[in-house]
């Protein structure tokens, strides 16, 4: 008996879904291993050095508001346990800060590009070649995402890098604030269909792709 297509799709989505969900569990990890490589162990004692997913998941914002947003406004959002860091372990500890924050989006981007290869390798295998175009896709989009400068984001701890000391502490004290106006402008997007978010990331996000030749 031939498998529906439907069910092929459901199966490739899972794949997609899973690998996507280790890149996540990457992401936090890469974040941890600087933050130790600086000379900060509180990720490590605090377990969080480990690729268990279940060290980072966050039951409320990796499970149940990414559900509640996707079937009240159409928007996967949500979030994943922050790892601990203490930045007066660092020796500059506003460079300690943004290097252990870009190394997530880092580690994305790292995946996209061994997908891309992968994506590659496999010529002619469009089941395989889907699977890998969509893992490609979705690390560039955390990376990006991720990348927006609005506190909490890792993007603004990367641009406070670039601040003067005394800008740089008003700065990183609005991530509450960041967050409300980041959770905002999904909703607001959403709703009235403007897709502010994808507007602004989709255009590296595709300009990597074709680098890559993942289209």
């Amino acid at each position: 008996m031939t498998p529906s297509i439907g069910l092929i799709r459901t199966v490739l989505n899972g794949i997609v879904i899973l690998i996507v969900f280790y890149s996540i569990i990457i992401h936090e990890v890469s974040h941890a291993v600087v933050s130790y490589w600086l000379g900060d162990d509180t990720a490590k004692r605090a377990d969080r050095l480990s690729l268990n997913p279940f060290k980072h998941i966050d039951w409320f914002g990796t499970v149940i508001l990414p559900l509640i947003m996707y079937y009240t406004v159409g928007v996967i959002w949500g979030y994943a346990k922050p790892v601990p860091l203490n930045p007066y372990n660092y020796r500059n500890m506003k460079q300690g800060i943004g290097l252990s924050a870009m190394a997530g989006p880092v580690s994305n981007i790292l995946i996209a590009i061994v997908f891309a290869l992968l994506y590659h390798l496999s010529p002619g295998n469009q089941l395989l070649s889907h699977i890998f175009q969509m893992v490609v896709f979705f690390n560039l989009l955390l990376a990006f995402f991720n990348l927006i400068p609005i506190p909490p984001l890792d993007g603004s701890k990367v641009l406070g890098m670039l601040l003067p000391d005394d800008s740089y502490w008003r700065w990183m004290a609005q991530e509450r604030t960041g967050m409300y106006v980041l959770f905002g402008i999904l909703i607001v997007s959403q709703l009235l269909g403007l897709n502010i978010i994808g507007r602004l990331i989709l255009p590296p996000i595709n300009l990597v792709m074709g680098l890559l030749g993942v289209v």
